[in-house]
């Protein structure tokens, strides 16, 4: 792999007549974008309003159109070009992460102050976060030498306090599931760049700590539940009793784990009822579904209007298009993980390895646990699947992630 400076010889607009796209993603990402519409309308169908503008499938498509000119343009722009702002991109969204919990100017929806009101949609700046993490992680790593110990706890405490810092207003706000998709991707980029194999060791120790610690904190709390129920825990919990030392971990999230764990004694009727019926709706499809539209979980409203077009949008694919629906859907996110993982190989320096591959990593993460949970393996955490579940910041932050990739596989060799 050629190892020149990612600065070297830098072109914003590099223009050749040679074949130099990736047709095969580009390709799935409209397949799957194409399933997103379809589903958000059907997943929506009884509570269509008349004003088209709130539809949320046509606002899907607004955001899809202004996220492929974001595609087409990342594209074409050399991605070393990101190098020489990664600071100024990860500045401006720590600046946006902060206004975003500023009274007046952040929104709260469902007790969580994720959004910036611009009018013509709700901005997340968590999504531009993700963005800034992984310009500023490939910064560091290719302008910082990872050679003897000191060089690499150097690194490491960069990388500790710039990964740390969104993370942790983030993690204010709410937002638990837009803060736990970063360490799979900063890993994934930290082991590329061939650190040391005890740090891996030690970070899965410090991974199997943080679980126990989270485990017994929930064993505490499930006690608290059993001894007094969980109407009087939600009241109670906290206020007269002594409350969990984990600052960032909510008792709506302990119930979400404990659910899971339990589903049949913990508020059934509640906490559980999303992922009940969305197993329901997984397990009717049967081989090619209820057909379009015709799904019952969504359409009679046992799988709640608020999250079949987003979170559980997996499940009102499963259930109306069945098992070869739910594989044409996994085929497409398999050709587009695949040749993110192809291009890291193909790429042209260690900057382009490090985009190409943090990319597909957090992609994978958004995809196994939007499924996973879907289908009862993981605990509710509502994590969107890239290009079908409705969300505008979303959408945007995904086609300029994919356009990164592209433009790693563009600019992979010099051309005359």
């Amino acid at each position: 792999m050629n190892l020149r400076s990612p600065l070297d010889h830098l072109n914003v607009f590099k223009v050749t007549t040679r074949e130099r796209w990736d047709i095969g993603t580009p390709l799935a990402l409209f397949g799957l974008s194409l399933f997103g519409l379809f589903f958000i309308y059907s997943a929506q169908l009884s509570a269509h309003e008349t004003i088209l503008f709130r539809q949320f499938w046509f606002k899907q498509l607004i955001f899809l159109g202004l996220g492929a000119g974001l595609y087409v343009t990342v594209s074409l722009i050399d991605y070393r070009f990101w190098l020489s702002v990664a600071h100024w991109f990860y500045a401006a969204s720590l600046v946006t992460l902060v206004l975003v919990l500023t009274p007046g100017v952040g929104k709260e929806i469902y007790g969580s102050q994720r959004w910036i009101d611009l009018g013509f949609f709700h901005y997340q700046p968590s999504e531009t976060a993700k963005i800034a993490v992984l310009l500023i992680v490939a910064s560091i790593l290719i302008r910082n030498p990872i050679g003897t110990v000191m060089q690499s706890l150097g690194v490491l405490g960069k990388l500790a306090l710039a990964v740390g810092v969104p993370m942790l207003l983030t993690l204010v706000q709410p937002d638990l599931k837009s803060a736990i998709v970063l360490p799979p991707m900063v890993f994934s980029m930290l082991y590329v760049s061939k650190l040391s194999s005890r740090f891996f060791a030690g970070a899965l120790g410090a991974f199997l700590l943080i679980i126990g610690i989270v485990a017994w904190d929930t064993a505490r709390y499930a006690h608290y539940i059993e001894s007094n129920g969980l109407s009087y825990a939600k009241e109670h919990w906290g206020k007269y009793e002594p409350h969990s030392w984990l600052p960032y971990v909510h008792d709506y999230q302990r119930n979400r784990i404990l659910s899971f764990i339990n589903p049949d004694k913990i508020d059934p009727m509640g906490i559980s009822w999303n992922q009940r019926q969305s197993l329901i709706s997984v397990g009717s499809g049967g081989v090619a579904g209820k057909g379009w539209r015709q799904g019952t979980q969504a359409q009679l409203g046992y799988l709640p209007r608020s999250v079949a077009h987003n979170d559980f949008i997996f499940s009102v694919i499963a259930e109306e298009k069945g098992f070869l629906g739910s594989i044409t859907v996994l085929g497409l996110f398999g050709i587009v993980l695949f040749n993110g993982i192809r291009i890291a190989g193909l790429a042209r320096d260690r900057l382009g390895t490090l985009l190409a591959l943090g990319v597909t990593v957090l992609f994978a993460v958004h995809v196994f646990v939007n499924i996973a949970m879907t289908i009862g393996l993981v605990p509710i955490t509502g994590i969107p699947l890239p290009f079908i579940s409705y969300g505008g910041s979303f959408v945007l932050s995904c086609c300029l992630l994919q356009g990164l990739v592209q433009s790693v596989y563009r600019f992979r060799k010099d051309f005359t």
